[in-house]
């Protein structure tokens, strides 16, 4: 199974997941997977539909919410604030390394009014370096 990185105990994050970890991400207490990569960013990755219909098989949400080079949108700040407002249990976000996955729940926590210094320490104790989006973090924290 992929490298889960626990955040708190609402999110994880990981590099990216198969069909076939599914059932082990349900059986860890997960409810929900959060899509982070696009299709056919890489060749051979898993086609989101194919963990999307595992997911749903093994009775957990799903969403799609690719984060490309372009970076990142209000429309996937506000779809990732969906998703955690509507979990019923912990989230499990996946990307190619976990990154973009560890970013956006950053960015959408801080427009959700998380104050950017805890999701720094958060993210680092998780190794993840927020540094580069902490002027995205105050902003959205701050226009709360």
């Amino acid at each position: 199974m992929a490298n889960i990185l626990h955040i708190d105990d609402t999110i994880s994050v990981a590099p990216q997941i198969t069909p076939k970890d599914v059932a082990e991400i349900a059986a860890a207490g997960f409810t929900a997977i959060v899509n982070n990569r696009p299709d056919d960013e890489e060749s051979g990755q898993p086609d989101g539909d194919a963990v999307r219909a595992a997911a749903e098989a093994a009775g957990l949400s799903y969403a799609a919410i690719p984060v490309t080079h372009a970076g990142f949108s209000h429309p996937q700040l506000d779809a990732m604030v969906d998703v955690l407002e509507a979990a019923d249990g912990p989230v499990l976000a996946y990307c190619r390394s976990g990154t973009r996955s560890c970013n956006l729940w950053a960015l959408a926590r801080a427009k959700m009014g998380d104050h950017p210094d805890t999701l720094m320490a958060k993210a680092a104790a998780a190794g993840y370096d927020l540094t580069g989006i902490r002027a995205m973090l105050d902003a959205l924290a701050s226009g709360r």
